[in-house]
């Protein structure tokens, strides 16, 4: 059973579960924000959606879309951009749109800050990647 669940992991990180819609909401227009990230004070817990947090997977925690949603998220700053899953719930801190994994945030030039202004907007399915799983 345990060989499994990397397997299964693997799987439901690929890609929006099945369902799950590329955006919520009313419009599926971009999100603009600041972004903070959380980290290794999380891994192996239980994320809102059930898996656990992995710091080394592009993934974010957002208060509406729905777990498996494909995101791009832009750095306003430096235009640097990460394509993120969402798999976890928040942020709880007013004024925050989106809180990104470690990855996502060293990815995005966010790391050292720790916040930064951001869009956001949904990948359709025909540019999804698999970039959130590959640690």
């Amino acid at each position: 059973m345990h060989a499994f669940l990397p397997v299964l992991a693997f799987l439901l990180a690929c890609g929006p579960l099945p369902g799950a819609a590329a955006w919520a909401g009313d419009s599926p227009s971009r999100q603009t924000g600041i972004a903070s990230w959380y980290g290794y004070q999380h891994n192996g817990r239980r994320t809102a959606s059930g898996e656990m947090h992995n710091s080394r997977l592009a993934t974010a925690a957002h208060r509406s879309l729905p777990f498996g949603s494909v995101v791009k998220v832009t750095n306003l700053d430096s235009g640097a951009t990460v394509v993120v899953r969402v798999n976890d719930r928040g942020p709880y801190v007013k004024g925050r749109i989106i809180d990104l994994s470690e990855r996502a945030a060293r990815e995005l030039g966010i790391f050292a800050a720790g916040l930064a202004r951001v869009s956001i907007e949904p990948i359709t399915n025909s540019e999804q990647t698999c970039a959130a799983t590959t640690p």
